[in-house]
Order: C-alpha cells, then structure tokens, then sequence
C-alpha cells in the first residue's frame, strides 16, 4: 500500500514516553500514516525534535523529527487517533474528537471503566466492539473511544481467557512485579527503587481487578456483562526497566493437570478476526518450559513485544493451578496493544 492510500492518524500526547512509542511503532506501517503530532502548550509550534525529550533506544523516526506539534484540537486530518494523554487531560479532550468524527485508540484510564466502552484485547473480546453503536446512540457521536487496558492486566487476562474457555474460572490471585517505566519519565526516584520493591502503586489494583472482569465478560446482545471471577490483585513496583511480571494462582471448574493447562495456554490464538492483522502476534501466548523462564530481560521482546510469555505452569497447593505471565508493559501494554485495537477497528468496518 502507497503512503497515498493509507489511513491518516495523529497521536495525542506524542511527547510522552507512550507518545514516543507510538510513533516509534508506527513508523512504516503498512497501514497507517501519521499526518499529525499533538501536545500541550508548551510543545505546540515547535518541531517534534525540539519538543521531544527521546527517550527510547535509537533515534527518532525520520518522519516525525521535523513535524511540527500541533494542539490539542480535532480538527486534525486523521481518521484515527492515538491518545497517549495522561487521565485528566483524556478525560477532556478524548470526547470532543470522537464528537468530531475520530475513532480514538487510547492508552489512558480515563474511559476503560465506562458503560459502552469497549475495553479491548483483541484476541480476547473483539466482539465488545458491539458496545460502539451504544456508545454512538448515547453520545451522538460519530466517531468512538475505544480502551487499552492497564498494562499489567493485559498480562494477567489473556492467559486467564484461554483457561476460562477451557476450563472456567472462579478464584484469582495474581502478584505483580512492574518495571519503572510503567511509572514514565522521570518516574521514580532512584533512592526509591534501587535495592528495594515498593509494596504499592496508587491506583493499579484498582484498575486490575475490574478490568480484567470486564474483558472476560461476555456480550448479551448490546450489553456487556463482566465475569463473575472474584479477583485479588497486589501491585509491586520493582528495579527493572520493561516488563510487568505477575505471579497467579486460579481456582477453575474443572482440575486439569499443568500439562493439559501449559497445552491450552499454547494452542490459544484469540477471536478468528484477529489473524493476519498487521501488529498480531502469531502466538499471543508463549509457553516456556524451562524451570526459570519467563524473565523480562530475556522474554519481554517475544513475538515483537506483543506476546503474554507463560512459564511454571504447575499444580497449585491452595486452588488448582499456578503460573507466572509476563508482558511487555510499553508495547503490547501500551503503545502497540492501540495499534492492534486500531486495526482490528479497521478491519470490523467500525471507522466512520
């Protein structure tokens, strides 16, 4: 496809170091085209290069060093749009440009949680996309907003949806181990997180929880209704860059052996939609069998970034069985997981 015929998109927030990440990953796709950069203020009239404090590995993209930044209004000439806003700036601005016409791929939390939303995975629950004609009828909008959801859930429900379609679930108790970056930049202060865990992230068992009852749900006809899973999160943040590692033990309807579960887990390919879409991952699970994998230095890049790593999947000595679930916390948990959202809209004829 020619850059002619492609998809026009903007990213808001694209100073941000999710911001980064989206126009890092959508350089050359074989969809879209990035028309426009938005960002607060203070970065408006300058050029991506001089607003932008990059951060990622390598330099950035040819593209977007010389776009100039633009405000956050929508009158932009993009059909998409990428929201790397942080919860109250969303909060605002999100509705006006899905007023306006655009589908809005966001990242933030400010929407994940409300009613004819879709909170998507795609592999897991594309057809939440159902949830966009209410959210049309309700609004009157033309456009739409639809969620990412937090990184570590991401993590945690795409290896509990293939275990519920094999084998129900009804008890989950998941650790979470989450890398600085989660935090952003600067994030948190080396005094902090060096030699030590901190026992406590505002907000993200919060998220975890009924979100992760959200994707697992199901659709009857326009409503979505959430798992009936009870769920208990702890969140820890720990001295590793990228890569949110979870701890889960689960209590199902049935008592498979780990073999039976470590087959499930890495059969798993999600929703038929999914296949084939630009930024899908071939396996969107990977299974490790060795007795110290998965480690997010050597597992977070599995299938580009966008695969759950899975590893000691074992008998559980409490519920039935326990596993440990790793995911890359700015691509598939952030940046790159919109991507697919993105296209999966696409796909679905859900653009206006």
């Amino acid at each position: 496809m020619s850059d002619f015929d492609k998809i026009p998109v903007a990213i808001l927030g694209a100073t941000g170091t999710v911001g980064q990440r989206f126009v890092q990953q959508l350089a050359n796709h074989p969809w879209f085209i990035v028309v426009a950069l938005c960002g607060s203020d203070r970065s408006t009239g300058k050029s991506y290069a001089e607003a932008c404090d990059w951060r990622l590995d390598g330099d950035i993209p040819e593209y977007a060093a010389e776009m100039v930044i633009r405000p956050l209004s929508p009158d932009v000439p993009a059909r998409i749009v990428f929201s790397a806003l942080p919860f109250e700036a969303a909060r605002m601005i999100e509705p006006l440009f899905a007023e306006a016409g655009h589908a809005v791929c966001t990242n933030a939390s400010a929407f994940r949680q409300v009613e004819n939303v879709p909170l998507l995975i795609p592999e897991v629950n594309a057809d939440h996309l159902a949830l966009i004609d209410n959210q049309r009828d309700q609004y009157g909008w033309a456009g739409c907003i639809v969620a990412s959801p937090n990184c570590t859930t991401t993590g945690v429900a795409m290896p509990l949806k293939a275990l519920d379609a094999a084998f129900g679930l009804r008890t989950v108790v998941s650790v979470s181990m989450q890398a600085i970056s989660g935090a952003g930049y600067p994030g948190i202060s080396s005094m902090d997180i060096h030699d030590n865990v901190l026992p406590y992230i505002r907000g993200e068992e919060e998220k975890l929880e009924p979100e992760t009852r959200l994707l697992l749900g199901i659709m009857d006809g326009r409503e979505r209704i959430p798992h009936s899973l009870a769920l208990s999160a702890h969140c820890n943040r720990v001295p590793v860059i990228d890569g949110h590692t979870s701890c889960v033990s689960v209590r199902l309807d049935s008592s498979p052996s780990p073999e039976e579960a470590a087959k499930v887990l890495a059969d798993f390919r999600g929703c038929e939609i999914v296949r084939g879409l630009p930024s899908a991952p071939e396996r969107p699970i990977v299974v490790r069998t060795e007795e110290d994998r998965p480690q997010p230095r050597l597992d977070r890049n599995a299938e580009g970034g966008m695969a759950v790593s899975i590893g000691r999947v074992r008998e559980c000595n409490v519920f039935d069985l326990r596993f440990v679930s790793l995911v890359h916390n700015t691509m598939r948990g952030a940046a790159s997981g919109s991507i697919l959202n993105a296209e999966l809209l696409v796909r679905a004829g859900r653009l206006n």
